[in-house]
């Protein structure tokens, strides 16, 4: 389904582009996933001179849950020493965590396809394996912890979202107790290879520099508002771009030819 994007891309940026088919859930459980993107990562770092590549000038790139896995690696090889540094990365609308579904952009975009909020937390609950009868006390953060709400709040809460974005449709919702067994069966949920947010600071500021592009009619949008902050925080590079007429999807259709308006 993305080979007309990767090879518009591929002749745009005049790149050598490699496409990571990874293994798919529920088949093949998480971190599955994660770990054939890291696996081909690493082989193609190594190699990159063999396919005429400067291996100063790696980017890794994904959009959505490819976002996702594409933080998850640059993240993994961020301390590697044996190994080039990637020069970037493009996280196009990637969901980046799992403690608040209530943020405003989750509020405002609820029922706004192609991403509705509750398929969102629906197949992120099938990656990680998690009961689907639990998804009503997840939508309420009852999976996190006191003591893990204290950590995250410092990198996931409404306050760090700009007045701009909360302006329509969003009210802050009312902190709802933990329930321990929610907590213990969604572990996996608060790993940063599934939730790149949630990373320690000494991680966050290793990263190469970074493009996040972002889409007003997404429940994703604040995920990556949340993460330029962090990043910029830590002092990196960050180049922003904001669709504000866009919604989830619109790389993929603009793979065949669809205009996208664009704000920056």
């Amino acid at each position: 389904a993305y080979e007309r994007t990767c090879r518009y891309l591929c002749r745009k940026s005049n790149s050598v582009l490699v496409c990571v088919g990874y293994r798919l859930a529920p088949e093949h459980p998480f971190p599955a996933q994660f770990e054939d993107c890291l696996t081909a990562a690493i082989h193609f770092l190594k190699t990159a001179q063999d396919h005429g590549v400067d291996p100063s000038r790696i980017v890794i790139c994904g959009d959505s849950s490819g976002g996702t896995l594409a933080a998850a690696v640059a993240q993994a090889l961020a301390n590697r020493r044996d190994l080039p540094k990637p020069r970037a990365q493009i996280l196009i609308y990637p969901f980046l965590q799992c403690v608040d579904f209530n943020l405003p952009s989750y509020q405002q975009n609820a029922g706004i396809p192609f991403l509705l909020r509750e398929r969102t937390l629906t197949l992120g609950m099938k990656y990680i394996n998690v009961d689907l009868c639990f998804i009503k006390e997840i939508l309420k953060g009852r999976h996190i912890s006191e003591d893990q709400r204290l950590k995250y709040q410092k990198w996931v809460s409404p306050d760090y979202i700009p007045q701009e974005f909360k302006t329509k449709g969003y009210k802050p919702s009312p902190t709802c107790p933990p329930l321990k067994e929610v907590c213990e069966i969604a572990k996996a949920a608060i790993d940063p290879v599934f939730s790149p947010l949630l990373a320690e600071d000494s991680v966050i500021a290793q990263l190469p520099e970074t493009f996040i592009l972002t889409c007003e009619l997404d429940v994703l949008r604040d995920d990556g508002l949340l993460y330029k902050k962090r990043l910029e925080d830590h002092g990196i590079k960050v180049t922003w771009c904001h669709l504000q007429e866009g919604f989830h999807g619109n790389m993929f259709l603009a793979g065949f030819g669809k205009v996208i308006g664009t704000r920056s």
